[in-house]
């Protein structure tokens, strides 16, 4: 005996608890397909909160709600490959991104110039000052880009 069930025997006052018949307990799981869990309550009658409730103390009604979601789901699923296959460009690659794992991303590359001396001697203050503001956000751009490598040589294509 669960304790939610060891307590309702005890139960002194309140609401009674919230018990769908074996038609509502069916008409769930065909609804759960097409409908969201505040849709399914309004449709029982009930607040959503209430049918939470119901889904946590309800082991069946649980699995058969969840049932109803897997058979939209796997339809859903189903017509999608079946577009893929025939060819229809957006299913193939939302199919990819969402169950290959293939993500957009973006290749950058940083030439780097050859060292030479530059004679900064004549540059002002204020001048010197940009400059290090640039070489610093070069170097922070180099330092994302080895990231991004070295994530995308560990089997991730997104850039960190």
């Amino acid at each position: 005996m669960s304790a939610l069930e060891d307590t309702s025997a005890k139960r002194l006052g309140g609401r009674p608890l919230v018990q769908l018949t074996a038609a509502q307990r069916a008409e769930v799981e065909t609804l759960s397909a097409v409908l969201n869990a505040e849709q399914i309550a309004d449709f029982l009658g009930i607040g959503r909160t209430t049918f939470f409730a119901l889904l946590n103390r309800d082991e069946d009604l649980s699995e058969r709600y969840k049932r109803g979601k897997a058979r939209a789901v796997g339809a859903v699923a189903q017509s999608l490959v079946t577009k893929a296959r025939a060819g229809n460009v957006t299913a193939m690659i939302f199919f990819l991104k969402t169950q290959g794992g293939w993500r957009e991303g973006v290749d950058l590359a940083v030439k780097q110039q050859p060292e030479e001396d530059i004679d900064l001697t004549d540059l002002s203050d204020e001048e010197l000052e940009v400059l290090l503001a640039h070489a610093r956000m070069l170097e922070e751009a180099k330092r994302s880009i080895l990231e991004a490598r070295k994530e995308q040589a560990n089997g991730h294509w997104s850039v960190a």
